[in-house]
Order: C-alpha cells, then structure tokens, then sequence
C-alpha cells in the first residue's frame, strides 16, 4: 500500500502535465465572429491569456511561438533570432538551404528536431511536452543540382497547442500528396514560403494553402515582397488580408476568423524587455 502512494505521489506531475494541452484534432472547424483582433501593446515575452498562443515572425521562414504556460518553440532555428537571452523550449531545422538551420544549435536548447533523413531513414518526431505537442510530416526536397530529388529531405512541423493546429510547411518543394495532406489534417494557422520558385510556385502554393482549409495563413520567405504581393494578389479573392504592421500574432480558438485569411507580419528580431 505504501509502495502505491509512492508510485502515484511520482505519477503524478507527470499526468498533471500531460493534461494541460487543449485537446486538438486538426480537424475542428472554427466558429468565431469574423475579423481578427491585434492587441498591439503586447510583445514578446509579455503574459498570455488562458489558451492563446502568440506567434512572433523573427525573420525569413522563423518563427517563435509562445504558449500561456511559457513553453517557446523555433521554427527553422538559425541560431540567432536577435539580442535576446531567451533559450527555446523546442527549436525545428530544415536544411533545405543554409538560412533554415544551424549546425551549432546552443547545447542548452532541451530539443532540437531536425526535419531532413538520416541515413535514408525520415525524421519521425512525436514531442509530448504537456502544453504542447510537437510532430512532422517528410517531404521531399530538390537536390541542390535542381535535377534530382532528395527524399524526406523537408519536414512540415505541427505545433497543436491550446486547442489550436499551427503549421509550418518549411522549404517545401512539391504539393503534399494525400496521404501527406491526411497526415496533416486541417491547419487552423499555416506558415507559408511565399517566395514563388525557391520553394514552391506560387500558384501551386495558393493551392497548398486553400486545401489545407487554414483560418490563418502567415506569409514567409518573401524576400524583396514582389512576391508576396503576387501572392497576395492570388489569393485575393477566397482569403481576406490583414496588415497589422506588427511582427506578431495573438490567436486562440475563439479568436479565429470566420473567413479564411491572410496576416502579413513585419519580420521583427527579438529583444528582451529592459
């Protein structure tokens, strides 16, 4: 009997913590009012409510996201996100090209996923860290001679925290076929490479983000932003498009809008607070 309460005393932090994620399915529709609201006297690292999750645009294809319960994800980590002490909880690579990854990630980052194969074997990541969770999908990637294919070279991440599925689609280089889109399910918010032939082109992309059925879609890789504007411009007509003039996002489910659409963010270097 003493060796029970032993064992459940030892169980359960860890059943607590287990039990903090909003469930998500990747799957639930969003019924919210429309439009989007921006709280723009927030920042990075600020408190968050119960269930929103704040989603920083760093620079090029990164991304930070903030839970309520003060977990931080990376998407395609560099290794620099700005004058910033902050160490993320998680941090994602793609090493699609050199701007997606770091060969040095700081040893003191708790988990670093890379998304490209291994030995011919594809990433596979299933990260259960209590608030969030974090898994991939492979896909391929072209090779740097533009001829040929390396396999499972790109990983889409999804971040399902607070109820919510946050896609990142990385360097993605062809359409997911259906049992990649099956593995994705619906993507309540997708980031997305805008750039229009270095990933992929942009009538394809448009296709990839309409399928994918996202309330929210967070342009990336747009460079010189000729490009997101021809993308902009393609979506015009099923997507609205929001400018916030921020470089970050506070969603939660509540909050999703009821018509698809498109929030262009500032890409903004994180600072710590002084």
């Amino acid at each position: 009997m003493i060796r029970l309460a032993l064992l459940c005393l030892v169980l359960f932090p860890v059943l607590a913590t287990a039990q903090e994620r909003r469930p998500s399915h990747c799957i639930a529709l969003a019924n919210a009012a429309p439009g989007l609201e921006y709280v723009q006297l927030a920042a990075y690292g600020a408190p968050l409510d119960e269930h929103t999750v704040r989603i920083n645009y760093v620079d090029h294809s990164m991304f930070l996201i903030e839970t309520p319960g003060g977990l931080t994800a990376a998407t395609d980590f560099t290794g620099f996100m700005g004058p910033t002490t902050l160490i993320p909880d998680v941090v994602t690579m793609n090493n699609a090209h050199n701007t997606h990854w770091t060969a040095a990630p700081d040893p003191a980052i708790p988990h670093v996923l890379q998304g490209w194969a291994k030995g011919g074997v594809a990433a596979d990541h299933y990260l259960d860290l209590g608030e969030m969770l974090v898994r991939n999908v492979p896909t391929d990637v072209r090779g740097y001679d533009s001829g040929s294919v390396r396999e499972n070279g790109n990983s889409i991440f999804v971040f399902e925290v607070a109820g919510l599925c946050i896609g990142h689609l990385g360097h993605l280089h062809h359409e997911p076929d259906a049992a990649q889109y099956a593995a994705l399910g619906r993507l309540d918010v997708v980031m997305a490479p805008v750039d229009g032939g270095r990933t992929l082109d942009l009538p394809t992309m448009i296709r990839v983000v309409t399928r994918l059925r996202s309330s929210i879609v967070l342009p990336m890789h747009w460079f010189s932003g000729q490009s997101l504007e021809r993308f902009l411009e393609g979506v015009a007509g099923d997507f609205a498009v929001e400018r916030p003039g921020s470089g970050f996002i506070e969603v939660s489910l509540r909050s999703l809008p009821s018509r698809p659409t498109v929030v262009v963010l500032e890409p903004t270097l994180l600072r710590d607070a002084e």
